[in-house]
């Protein structure tokens, strides 16, 4: 057994065993990984090594966007725009089967755009959208099946924390491409639930009876075209080259303080303590996360372990829809065990290169992997955006899943279709000359 197998199973175990110890997934990584490389360096060197790998992993400019997209997502979670993006949503919805479950879907898609976070998604849109479903005679827990199947597509559709991270760990991919690459998937899973949300709502008979008029049209528009337009100014911003992705972070949040401050007041100076605490938090998380996980790319590096597991998997089969569909199942069980970033930040330098060899590009492995993790965040045992799903829709796991088995057929048939169809990734970044 050469040292890059013995590596990776030293990684395997130790990471397995601290996980299942409790130990926060950050130490585990630099702990494992620090384990891994023991057989070739000495105690000293290896942890010198590591310390400095963490400095130099997030030693990086493009990081800096992480914590103003955290921010600017955490100004728009409490400023008010939930209702105005359901409002305005019900306005594309009409009075179809299911037109609440519809609005559900839509605003989740645009609320997770805005906000960057699928649990913040799920909360927000679950909390005020679902007393009105129930109201109207919607099952609780058809309306958190939908609240949770919709919750991630934020996720896809751009800004995306965890394109970035993804862009970084990947070795420079271009965020630029990453983010239009994620337009096409991420509106193709929401447009899959909607069709069986139309399917289920006809069968059991939920109809919508609201109608606007054309004031109240008008009125809802005025309100969440200035939230929408954060969307256009930022990712429009970038497309043109008027600013970078780091800098389009801080228009962002200069853009959803002016917003939630001035215009929709909705949110006071005093709050902006307790926001931008909480923004500390999870960027310190995230970037520590990335910080050690450089660590474990240099082990890799140094051991050769990427190319043994690449190896090991075309003697398999050097059918490119045979390796996909193999990374595609590794890449679910994954997400169903672990957070996205870390998840992200372990697989890329693993699966890329394999990938690359069959001829991937790497925006259109890097939306693969989003796809596939973001799978995970709804489903058991560490499903995030699942249980908060589950809070606010007041019902239980056990009875939301057999409801959510129809979305993940439909989910994991758009998962294939991104997969063996690359244009449906590679389109829009290739319009705009990004690859």
């Amino acid at each position: 057994m050469n040292i890059a197998w013995i590596a990776g199973i030293i990684i395997l175990v130790v990471l397995v065993a601290m996980l299942l110890a409790g130990v926060p997934i950050a130490i585990a990584l630099a702990v494992s990984s620090i384990c891994a490389i023991l057989p070739i360096l000495e105690f000293e060197p290896a942890v010198l090594t590591g310390a400095q790998r963490i400095f130099s992993g997030i030693s990086v400019f493009n990081l800096i966007a992480i914590p103003f997209f955290i921010l600017a997502g955490n100004i728009m979670n409490k400023g008010g725009i939930a209702i105005r993006l359901i409002n305005f949503a019900k306005l594309f919805t009409g009075r179809i089967p299911g037109a609440l479950a519809h609005t559900n879907v839509v605003a989740n898609m645009l609320f997770g755009a805005i906000s960057g976070s699928g649990t913040a998604a799920a909360s927000a849109m679950g909390s005020i959208i679902g007393p009105v479903e129930e109201e109207e005679g919607y099952d609780r827990d058809f309306s958190a099946a939908v609240n949770i199947a919709t919750a991630p597509t934020g996720l896809l559709i751009p800004p995306s924390n965890v394109m970035i991270t993804y862009a970084l760990v990947s070795g420079g991919t271009s965020i630029a491409a990453l983010f239009m690459a994620g337009y096409i998937p991420g509106i193709m899973w929401g447009l899959s639930c909607m069709i069986v949300v139309y399917l289920i709502a006809k069968k059991k008979g939920y109809k919508s009876t609201r109608r606007f008029s054309g004031k109240e049209k008008l009125n809802i528009a005025f309100q969440a075209i200035p939230c929408l337009l954060m969307i256009v100014i930022v990712i429009g911003g970038i497309i043109g080259g008027i600013f970078t992705a780091t800098e389009g972070a801080v228009v962002a949040v200069v853009y959803s303080l002016v917003l939630s401050l001035f215009f929709y007041r909705s949110i006071s100076w005093r709050d902006l303590p307790q926001i931008f605490k909480d923004s500390a938090e999870m960027t310190g998380i995230i970037i520590f996360l990335i910080g050690v996980s450089s660590i474990m790319s240099w082990v890799m590096a140094f051991t050769g372990l990427p190319g043994a597991i690449s190896d090991a998997m075309l003697s398999i089969s050097n059918n490119r829809y045979v390796i996909l569909i193999i990374i595609n199942i590794l890449l679910l069980i994954v997400g169903t065990f672990m957070d996205m970033t870390p998840a992200c930040l372990i697989f890329t330098p693993i699966f890329l290169p394999i990938c690359q060899q069959i001829g991937m590009n790497s925006v259109h492995f890097g939306i693969m992997m989003i796809f596939n993790l973001c799978i995970g965040t709804i489903t058991p045992p560490v499903g995030t955006t699942l249980f908060v799903g589950v809070k606010v829709g007041k019902t239980k796991i056990e009875n939301v899943i057999r409801p959510l088995l129809c979305y993940f057929a439909a989910i994991f048939f758009v998962l294939l279709l991104v997969t063996y169809i690359p244009a449906l990734s590679m389109w829009l970044p290739g319009l705009l000359g990004y690859v």
